[in-house]
């Protein structure tokens, strides 16, 4: 029988910080209707049903937990999950709910945008798998457009080929991204895979979806109810 290795606890933290400024919406974007229910229970049940189904943390800012706990209630929203508080920023709510996970150096743990509804499953099952054969996988998928840098006044074609749009879900081993989040936050930091990468650690890049879009503007929501309905 061939040794397959150790079989690693999994978990996912779901970041759900937004503000929801740009949606010019009431509620932060993460709460928001999509196809019936709000865009952070898609989220959730797309890991929880999901093969690698991994433990989940939501991290949610203290302020609208009641209210997430008042949705679950009426949507009947029955997924278990861990509410922890967010931070200032998202690399301090990334390092809250890593801090809420037990000492265990032998875990798998993703991070995930709670207003990217539709990663798939096998991106998700994916993403342990590199991980866990790598340290780490970032997800991410080519530019489809031309792309130019503009700096100091000039700007320069890029090579569209060699340029990738990051996603999430960012996957790592759990004693990588403890060591990753033990340093002092910087501004630069826009990403779990930016902070492996200042820790040091390469970054393992594994292929996304188009269909995993972010929730920022409004329009979003019916792109993403277009992709739910399978159209």
């Amino acid at each position: 029988m061939i040794n397959s290795g150790p079989i690693l606890k999994k978990y996912v933290i779901i970041v759900a910080g937004g503000s929801g400024s740009r949606m010019q919406a009431a509620v932060p974007k993460q709460f928001l209707a999509l196809n019936g229910r709000p865009v952070l229970m898609h989220t959730v049940a797309a890991f929880f049903n999901s093969a690698s189904n991994p433990n989940i943390i939501i991290v949610l800012p203290a302020a609208y937990q009641s209210y997430w706990e008042q949705l679950c209630a009426e949507y009947n929203f029955n997924i278990a999950h861990q509410l922890i508080n967010g931070g200032e920023t998202r690399f301090h709510s990334v390092k809250n709910g890593l801090d809420a996970i037990a000492e265990d150096s032998d875990a798998l743990v993703a991070v995930h945008d709670a207003v990217r509804p539709l990663p798939g499953e096998a991106i998700i099952n994916e993403s342990y798998k590199r991980a866990a054969e790598t340290g780490n996988a970032i997800t991410a998928v080519k530019s489809r457009d031309s792309v130019r840098q503009l700096k100091n006044g000039a700007s320069v074609s890029l090579l569209r080929d060699e340029i990738y749009m990051v996603q999430t879900p960012q996957t790592f081993k759990i004693e990588q991204l403890r060591t990753a989040y033990n340093q002092p936050f910087n501004e630069g930091f826009t990403d779990d895979a930016s902070v492996a990468e200042a820790a040091g650690f390469p970054v393992s890049v594994i292929e996304g979806s188009y269909r995993n879009i972010k929730i920022t503007f409004p329009e979003d929501i019916a792109i993403a109810e277009h992709f739910l309905k399978g159209l």
